[in-house]
């Protein structure tokens, strides 16, 4: 580790980014649950997967946006590029500025310390393995959602155009399996939301943070 000059907590892109997603990811949401309303199979020409227990279940209408497919479809792939757009340009913040060090999961820093705090919640251990900006669990879920985001993208290019990008298509095994992908994420995504705001109940300083910045401090990268 080596001292650096003082900064803030959450860095001004860091935090616009953050709260750009906010509206993004719900009206992507929104409107994928209507897409979905239109069609709510997802095997093969109208077969079923056997592990998708929702076959047929329409979506209630306060989840959905678009009131329509086509009319979902205009407000998913218009805001779908916003989406990869903001998650170009953070991933792009993280890289040039340093700050993959202290926000990425690394294996061999974070492993212990990710099972150290899982222990914690859970109430195995009577005390956190340490403190700082993020712990190793913490690293361990936003590197994984940024993975599930990029995921979400690349799959929802796959429904978006499955014919131009059939290579592309062909990774997620074609557009049937591409779709089972893309809901999936969604759901991930959503348990994702879910345990960030119970985190940040446990923890509120963090809301602040990322509202002001926080007050500056001598910098450590870990």
């Amino acid at each position: 580790m080596h001292p650096s000059e003082p900064r803030r907590p959450q860095p001004w892109p860091i935090r616009l980014a953050h709260w750009v997603n906010v509206p993004l990811l719900a009206i992507l949401a929104a409107s994928g649950l209507q897409i979905l309303a239109a069609y709510p199979r997802l095997g093969p020409r109208g077969r079923s997967y056997a592990l998708y227990p929702f076959q047929d279940a329409v979506p209630p209408s306060w989840a959905r946006l678009g009131g329509w497919l086509a009319g979902a479809r205009h407000w998913h792939f218009a805001f779908g590029w916003f989406l990869a757009l903001n998650g170009v340009v953070y991933v792009l913040y993280l890289a040039f500025s340093g700050e993959w060090r202290r926000r990425l999961f690394l294996p061999r820093r974070d492993t212990r310390d990710a099972v150290a705090t899982l222990a914690y919640y859970l109430r195995l251990r009577p005390a956190p393995a340490r403190t700082g900006l993020y712990n190793g669990l913490q690293r361990l879920a936003y590197t994984m959602a940024l993975v599930m985001g990029a995921l979400s993208v690349l799959s929802g290019l796959v429904l978006y155009k499955p014919v131009q990008l059939h290579a592309l298509t062909a990774l997620f095994g074609g557009y049937d399996p591409a779709r089972a992908v893309h809901l999936l994420l969604l759901a991930l995504l959503a348990l994702f939301t879910v345990g960030h705001v119970v985190l940040v109940a446990l923890h509120p300083r963090t809301l602040g943070e990322m509202v002001t910045g926080g007050r500056k401090k001598p910098h450590v990268w870990d």
